[in-house]
């Protein structure tokens, strides 16, 4: 499979919606995608397509977020959501979408990346469970599904607290 990763671009917008109601089965991703895109913090460059035959096949967004510990506050990412159209699922798509923008997130700078999500699958990437460092979410989520990894050696050294999400993460977060 001819699969190429690069940024997504204002043309490939509708595709990207399509991909991820396709990948979740339902528009709320899409949505949440659609009103990130809009917010002050959204980093272009942390929105990554998969595409092959000139089709986008997949899609990654990581975006901003804090962690706060009273009046302390760390900035990290959130990874997700990441979406791989159905029939290209479990051939190495979302992993190559996960490994590349965790890649250009440590060279754009970032120290740290918070992700909720697969325990079976995330740690191979570096992910550990956030709660080895003192991070927490805002809501209940298992431990093992709400996880961290240091970008940089030494990016959560001292961080602990609860991850504070942008409010477009509200649309998805029922």
């Amino acid at each position: 499979m001819n699969l190429r990763i690069r940024q997504e671009e204002p043309a490939d917008i509708d595709e990207v919606s399509r991909v991820l109601e396709r990948a979740f089965g339902r528009p709320d991703e899409a949505r949440l995608v659609e009103m990130l895109r809009r917010n002050p913090s959204y980093v272009p460059e942390l929105s990554l397509v998969a595409e092959s035959d000139g089709i986008v096949r997949g899609h990654i967004l990581l975006f901003p977020v804090t962690i706060r510990q009273g009046t302390t506050s760390f900035g990290s990412l959130s990874v997700g959501p990441v979406s791989v159209v159905p029939e290209m699922q479990r051939m190495g798509v979302g992993t190559r979408l996960v490994a590349q923008a965790l890649r250009k997130a440590e060279v754009l700078g970032y120290r740290s990346a918070i992700v909720l999500g697969y325990a079976d699958y995330y740690p191979r990437f570096g992910f550990r469970s956030a709660s080895l460092w003192g991070i927490r979410p805002p809501f209940e989520v298992p431990d093992e599904s709400f996880l961290a990894m240091e970008l940089k050696k030494g990016g959560l050294e001292g961080v602990s607290g609860i991850v504070e999400y942008p409010e477009e993460f509200s649309a998805i977060c029922h």
